[in-house]
């Protein structure tokens, strides 16, 4: 036989092996998309609210158009993530009336225990400005990744609670929430109260 003969007969012999081999041609789980962050600039916060604070250009103060909304309730909507930050304002009648509001925060973050691997708690404390207040940090494969409060202790109380629209995959949304994590760490830095 020629070279060229053989080197047919090796390579048609070489198919016919590899493809009598048990392969798996199972599908490909979905890639993630990739995630282009916009650059971090703030504005004010500037209604005819009892505070203010910095937020993100990139994101859209909404009115809660929700069917419990009160007055001052606003949701700061990520759109690009397909997120909000709901923000809810109540005026304080009383200590026991801001020990409910205390004990309710707790409450909402913490019914994410099921679901949750970690619940971070971090103190706020602010007291040249009298904005106090507890930040919860939740990981894992719940419905909030992000839930604080901020108070004066005496007639204030804001919260936000941070939620996507999505199903929860922590792993999938772990940049977006980091990424977000710094924009409520300047909210929270730059809320005042007006009175």
């Amino acid at each position: 036989m020629k070279l060229k003969q053989l080197i047919c007969v090796l390579f048609v012999m070489l198919l016919f092996i590899t493809a009598c081999q048990d392969h798996d041609y199972s599908p490909k789980p979905k890639a993630y998309f990739r995630i282009i962050f916009p650059e971090k600039t703030y504005t004010t916060f500037t209604r005819p609210v009892p505070f203010t604070f910095k937020y993100p250009t990139y994101s859209v103060i909404e009115q809660d158009q929700s069917r419990d909304a009160q007055k001052d309730w606003y949701n700061l909507h990520f759109k690009q993530f397909n997120g909000f930050l709901h923000l809810t304002y109540y005026d304080v009648s009383g200590k026991r009336e801001y020990d409910e509001m205390v004990e309710d925060a707790r409450k909402l973050a913490f019914k994410h225990t099921i679901k949750a691997s970690a619940i971070d708690q971090k103190i706020i404390n602010y007291p040249d400005r009298k904005v106090y207040g507890i930040y919860y940090a939740i990981e894992g494969n719940t419905a909030s990744s992000v839930q604080f409060f901020l108070t004066d202790s005496a007639k204030h109380y804001f919260r936000g609670a941070l939620y996507f629209n999505e199903r929860p995959q922590y792993d999938s949304i772990e940049p977006v929430v980091k990424f977000i994590k710094k924009d409520i760490d300047t909210l929270i830095s730059t809320f005042r109260w007006k009175n």
